[in-house]
């Protein structure tokens, strides 16, 4: 049950947003107020917000274009509750409806298409998507619709690209920074009769401000879209990333260098090399009330990876990669009854990977790592990931302002695995830290595994009046284990027995308009996590992974958007959410009932632009934005505690003319020593120290 705080803060939220309700109503009495804002995610066309019953915040090519976001964190804080943690480069932790983590609990599309195969989960998939260059971005918090699988719980994330334009355009930006920031994004397009075509690029570089931690990135997009008959449409796109990266950049520090000496940097031999592309053709075809859509698609990618979250431990370099061939089909049907829609197809991907991992030993000086060597290759293995995912989705609506929804997924998915080197069993390498003795790790023999899941959903929304819009939904979802879950057992004695994790979702909304001078939403959700995985040790050293964990996630959102006059905006969203663990014992220890760590339960932000509409001004605009994380569980005991930050930025930009623009921003305004990550391990406290006070600066130019 919600404890007696959280119903009192929910009430609270569902009152002030009854009010908010009826100002609005009242302060635009005169004014046609409609709620027609659409969203693409769920069914893969548009459909309208109000007719969604998920909480989705929508992020317009415009404002990722104001924003001009290095990182992803400086665009997604406008998504009430998400917090999203920069870990070197464009890397990220993220946390949505669920703890800050690495987990594979994130659905990461690009046009619908997931950037990459369930079996293959990068959590820093957002640094192989060229945001800045986007057209748009759509989050849904919480567990994504009929049409998408695995790995659809915290949230879903959909980046849009830019669509040709009809004209001959051309833009380019040019930034420098601190820390030897440097970033061109440039994008050209032209239509030539029923074809057009967009290209885009992004070539970023920067030293890092902390020691050892510079990064490169060059990304192209290319897009054509063609235009058959009056009611198809082909659209081919393109993309490529190359990244690389020092990765120490999120290395954790004691509390006195966090201080003291934030730039340090134990980890400086870390590093992560990404290459990945994506190519697709999408195929669509309207004829009256029925549409078809074929999408096929290829993925590519490799990464070599020298983690710093494994050098105390457990040390290695990995060079990891897959390929995909997939398909996306659907097909809808409407019909006059009711306004009925009918909606089904199947996703199928086969995506062929491999994994080798070279042990190694590395030289340490007091706390830092300086050098390593590999003493040999522990892991060297194939594995080919299938799935076949067949859907069916319906919506109809009894009477004229309450739409009916409900979804069925079933998902079949299967690894083959072949083990490339000795049989399976324990093998004896050096000790991690390089001191005599041995160590003991496993790998399991070829198998091949398969998992089946079905998964249902209930959805409702009701148009109450045309200022306030209700909505609920139930969404059951789960995550497939990964390959290296199941077949990198370093010193599990067994993990590929284990099962998916699934969860129960419900949540209930309000909504007011979602255009116009002033714009809100509330929603509260209560999600329940079973089977999921935890391993369990014996005087150090892990001898089983199970599925025998239970958690509980659930809190209250919102957001409000307010016109207050022509010159100024503001903004707002935050959250008051619970993570807790329902069963979780762990080496002996039982944490059922505490708080998980990272998982605060207050995250706010709020803008405040100026866009003066007096002549001389015109084309000046400023805004102030403040972030506010609460505080959180430094471990799982609950003994320790990080008090949270308060983080404030600015940014400004002025229109020269109609075709040159000067802009800059100031991250952290105020200087302020604040952690992405804070953890109580060896007895310790740990702190990665986040971006200091930081100065960007630019000029875009159109043709």
């Amino acid at each position: 049950m919600l404890t007696n705080s959280y119903g009192s803060r929910a009430r609270l939220l569902a009152g002030a947003c009854a009010v908010a309700a009826l100002a609005a109503a009242t302060a635009h009495a005169d004014e046609p107020v409609q709620l027609h804002e659409m969203t693409v995610t769920g069914t893969r066309e548009g459909e309208l917000k109000s007719e969604t019953p998920a909480s989705v915040t929508i992020i317009k090519g415009g404002t990722i274009e104001a924003v001009k976001p290095a990182h992803a964190s400086e665009i997604m804080s406008r998504v009430p509750g998400a917090v999203i943690m920069q870990t070197n480069g464009e890397g990220h932790t993220t946390g949505i409806r669920q703890p800050i983590g690495t987990d594979a609990v994130y659905l990461y599309m690009e046009n619908g298409v997931p950037t990459r195969a369930t079996g293959f989960f990068n959590h820093n998939a957002m640094f192989e998507i060229d945001l800045p260059n986007a057209d748009g971005l759509e989050v849904t918090r919480g567990p994504g619709s009929a049409l998408q699988g695995s790995d659809a719980i915290g949230a879903v994330f959909n980046v849009m690209s830019k669509p040709p334009s009809a004209t001959p355009e051309a833009q380019v930006t040019v930034e420098g920074g601190s820390y030897g920031w440097a970033r061109l994004l440039g994008s050209a397009s032209n239509s030539w009769g029923d074809t057009g075509a967009r290209g885009s690029l992004n070539m970023t570089h920067t030293d890092g401000w902390r020691r050892r931690t510079e990064y490169d990135r060059q990304s192209f997009t290319l897009q054509a879209d063609h235009a058959v008959g009056g009611n198809a449409m082909i659209r081919g796109m393109i993309t490529a990333t190359n990244a690389d990266m020092q990765t120490g950049a999120n290395a954790r520090l004691t509390k006195a260098d966090y201080l003291d000496n934030p730039t340090a940097n134990y980890h400086t031999i870390a590093y992560r090399r990404v290459q990945a592309m994506r190519a697709s053709v999408a195929y669509e075809v309207e004829d009256g009330p029925s549409l078809f859509s074929v999408t096929p698609f290829l993925r590519w990618n490799t990464m070599e990876l020298l983690p710093t979250f494994t050098l105390s431990s457990d040390p290695y370099i990995s060079y990891t990669g897959h390929q995909s061939l997939g398909l996306q089909a659907k097909y809808r049907r409407d019909f006059e009854p009711w306004r009925s829609r009918f909606v089904t197809g199947v996703d199928l991907d086969y995506s062929p990977g491999s994994h080798v991992e070279d042990r190694i030993v590395r030289t340490k000086v007091g706390e830092n790592y300086v050098a390593y060597n590999k003493t040999g290759t522990t892991y060297d293995y194939e594995v080919l990931y299938k799935q076949a995912s067949p859907f069916v989705h319906v919506e109809a609506s009894p009477v004229s302002a309450v739409r009916l929804s409900g979804g069925l997924r079933a998902d079949f998915i299967s690894y083959s695995y072949d083990n490339n080197m000795s049989s399976s069993g324990a093998f004896t390498t050096t000790k991690a830290d390089g001191t005599a003795g041995t160590s003991t790790l496993y790998r399991p023999a070829s198998t091949d595994r398969y998992y089946s899941h079905l998964s249902p959903s209930l959805g409702a929304t009701w148009n109450v009046m045309p200022a306030l819009n209700v909505f609920g939904r139930y969404k059951h979802s789960f995550r497939a284990p990964s390959e290296s879950q199941l077949f990198r057992s370093g010193s599990n004695v067994d993990t590929i027995h284990l099962s998916p994790v699934k969860v129960d979702n419900y949540e209930a909304g309000l909504r007011g308009p979602d255009t116009g001078g002033f714009t809100w939403e509330a929603s509260v959700y209560r999600m329940t996590k079973r089977d999921d995985i935890l391993s369990t040790r014996e005087s150090g050293t892990v001898t089983s992974t199970t599925n025998n964990g239970k958690t509980r996630h659930q809190g209250v959102e919102g957001a409000v958007n307010w016109q207050v006059l022509p010159d100024w905006e503001v903004g707002a969203n935050g959250t008051y959410s619970r993570h807790r663990y329902i069963t979780w014992v762990s080496s002996g220890t039982d944490y059922s009932g505490n708080d998980i760590s990272s998982a605060p339960r207050v995250v706010t932000n709020a803008t405040l632009a100026w866009k003066p509409q007096m002549e001389a001004l015109k084309g000046l605009r400023v805004e102030g934005e403040w972030t506010h994380l609460g505080p959180y569980k430094m471990d799982d005991a609950n003994t320790n505690t990080y008090q949270g930050h308060h983080l404030f930025n600015l940014r400004g930009a002025y229109a020269l003319t109609e075709s040159i623009e000067v802009f800059g921003r100031v991250m952290n305004l105020l200087d302020a020593r604040w952690a992405t990550i804070a953890q109580f391990t060896n007895s310790r406290e740990e702190f990665a120290p986040g971006l200091p006070r930081t100065m960007f600066g630019g000029v875009t130019v159109r043709f």
